[in-house]
C-alpha cells in the first residue's frame, strides 16, 4: 500500500495543462533525476523520469514517460520499480492516462493478473495564462480495484489550489523561473481512512516539476523532492 500512496501523490502532482504553456519536458530521450529527502533534508532515494517517445507536435501530441525508483546511491532497486505514464495532448488540452500506470504498478505488488483498474473523475488543470494569486479548479479522482470477488474504491481530492507566486528557485540542477502552486490533498483508502496533506510544488515551463514540499495536517514538513539533474539527449 505504500507504493499505492506514492502513486496517488504522484497523480495529485501531475497537471493537466494547455500545451501552449507546457509545464513538463517533451523531448524524446530526455532524463530528469530527482532526490527524495526526508524532513531533516537527508536523501533517502532518487527517482528518474525518462521520456521514451514523442508523437505529434504542438496542439496534438502523445508523450510516453517512464519513472524509475532508485536507491540513495542512484542504483536500481533489487526489485525494479518502473512506472509507465502517458500524456495525451489533443486540441491543445492535456490529459493524463493513469490506467497503465496503476495496473503496471499494482500487478507488481499483487502478483495477480486478474486485478482490474478503473480510474475516473475530474481532470487536474492549470490554465496557460497562470498568474500569481490565481486560484485553480478543484479535482477529484476515484480509483476502483476489481479483485473479482470484491471492488475497492480509493479517492484522492485536490482542493484550495492556488498559484502563490512566480519566482526563481535554485536546486542542484540549476535555477529556474517557476510557478509556485499550493494545494490540499486528501486521500481516502478503501478502508475509509483519510490522510490529509498540504503539497507545494514549483513548476518550470518546458521542464516540469522542479521542487515539491509535502506537509502533514499540522503543517509540519514531511519530505522534499528536488530536481538534481537534467539530461537532454
Amino acid at each position: 500500500m505504500k507504493k499505492l500512496m506514492i502513486l496517488l501523490v504522484f497523480i495529485a502532482l501531475a497537471t493537466g495543462l494547455y500545451a501552449q504553456n507546457t509545464f513538463f519536458a517533451s523531448k524524446a530521450g530526455a532524463e530528469l533525476t530527482y532526490a527524495e529527502k526526508n524532513a531533516k533534508g537527508k536523501v533517502t532515494g532518487y527517482s528518474k523520469l525518462t521520456i521514451k517517445s514523442v508523437q505529434g507536435s504542438g496542439r496534438n501530441m502523445t508523450i510516453s514517460y517512464e519513472t524509475e525508483a532508485l536507491d540513495k546511491n542512484k542504483k536500481s532497486l533489487k526489485t525494479p520499480q518502473v512506472i509507465p505514464l502517458t500524456i495525451v495532448i489533443k486540441d491543445n488540452v492535456m490529459t493524463l492516462d493513469m490506467k497503465g500506470m496503476f495496473t503496471e504498478s499494482l500487478l507488481i505488488d499483487q502478483k495477480d493478473q486478474s486485478v482490474k483498474i478503473e480510474v475516473s473523475g475530474t481532470p487536474v488543470e492549470i490554465p496557460n495564462n497562470l498568474q500569481a494569486g490565481q486560484t485553480l479548479k478543484d479535482s477529484e479522482i476515484t480509483m476502483t480495484m476489481d479483485l473479482g470477488v470484491v471492488k475497492m474504491n480509493s479517492v484522492i481530492k485536490q482542493t484550495d489550489r492556488k498559484c502563490e507566486a512566480i519566482e526563481d528557485v535554485t536546486v542542484q540542477a540549476g535555477t529556474f523561473k517557476c510557478h509556485k502552486i499550493s494545494q490540499t490533498v486528501s486521500y481516502t483508502t478503501a478502508m475509509r481512512k483519510t490522510q490529509v496533506m498540504k503539497v507545494v510544488t514549483w513548476y518550470a515551463p518546458g521542464v516540469g516539476t522542479v521542487k515539491t514540499e509535502t506537509y502533514n495536517d499540522k503543517n509540519k514538513l514531511q519530505g522534499t523532492t528536488e530536481l538534481t539533474e537534467v539530461k537532454d539527449n
